[in-house]
């Protein structure tokens, strides 16, 4: 039996929100709306995303000693998320700066902070958690080589799930072990770099697959997603709504996907549920407090 259906390895930040009409050219300076202090970063809006549903889930990560990081504690463990791999301490909790347009489309830039101190030998000091968890999510605003630890630290039997977001080459070691690597197009141009994949998603999969991943999911936006396994390529249709604010979906389809994942669902039918969350997502602003409940997302 495992304690945990989600494990969580990654960034904890504090995210600095202001909405604008448009977003700034270079060297151009616009106005926006009064600054808003959200908690974020990509392992802790998975951790919450999950919690939310339901999922036993756990969060590994770096927070500074300071205002933001106990925003960001006190945040994960309102939504029932379990704590004790959080670290305290070694740099200021990292930042997340971001602008949203009227759209609902953002533009994210991270100071990483705590995050980057995040090291192998804290993954090593958490075995436990780690031989506990069904499912290990990490996405890469933690170093790399923290993210290589995990993967070579995995219980007998569990899943690894990774967002390599922001994206860069992976090395095989670490794309081997992706059940599924979830992507959206920009990141998968990136891990497949000079190689090319055609214009296509369902191009852009295969090559994926080609790499080493046991399983492929592409994000699509309000065109759905894709799922991809030596098996086979399958759509996954979009959830129509009215967009607010896109902030966090991702993770929402992440943690969605992992947790419906580790509970026994095929790719596929565990796409289509994390389709529906990360729509429901997108409905309200901000990141941690637009995540729906099980009961929200049977709503859409």
């Amino acid at each position: 039996m495992y304690d945990y259906d989600l494990l969580v390895v990654g960034s904890a930040n504090a995210d600095l929100v202001i909405g604008v009409e448009r977003r700034p050219a270079a060297g151009e300076t616009v106005l926006g709306s009064d600054l808003a202090v959200h908690p974020g970063g990509k392992g802790a809006n998975q951790a919450v995303a999950a919690a939310r549903l339901g999922a036993r889930t756990a969060l590994l990560a770096r927070v500074g000693d300071d205002a933001h990081g106990r925003l960001l504690l006190d945040a994960q463990r309102a939504a029932g998320v379990d704590t004790a791999g959080v670290l305290a301490g070694g740099a200021p909790t990292g930042v997340a700066l971001i602008t949203v347009d009227p759209s609902g489309d953002n533009s994210i830039v991270v100071s990483p902070g705590a995050n980057g101190r995040l090291t192998p030998e804290d993954i090593r000091s958490a075995d436990r958690l780690l031989r506990s968890s069904r499912v290990v999510s990490a996405q890469l605003e933690i170093p790399l080589e923290t993210v290589l630890e995990v993967v070579r630290n995995l219980a007998p039997g569990s899943r690894f799930v990774l967002n390599p977001s922001p994206p860069r080459a992976l090395p095989p070691e670490l794309l081997a072990a992706c059940d599924p690597l979830i992507v959206n197009e920009h990141e998968a141009r990136v891990i497949l770099g000079s190689s090319g994949a055609g214009d296509a998603p369902e191009d852009w999969a295969r090559a994926l697959l080609a790499h080493g991943p046991r399983s492929v999911v592409v994000t699509l936006g309000a065109r759905g997603a894709l799922v991809a396994s030596a098996a086979e390529v399958t759509r996954v249709p979009s959830v129509r709504v009215d967009a607010v604010d896109t902030t966090g979906a991702g993770d929402a389809f992440t943690a969605a996907l992992a947790w419906k994942l580790g509970a026994g669902a095929a790719l596929a039918e565990a796409a289509a549920y994390a389709a529906r969350v990360g729509a429901a997502a997108v409905t309200r602003p901000g990141a941690q407090e637009s995540f729906p409940t099980a009961a929200e997302v049977a709503a859409v």
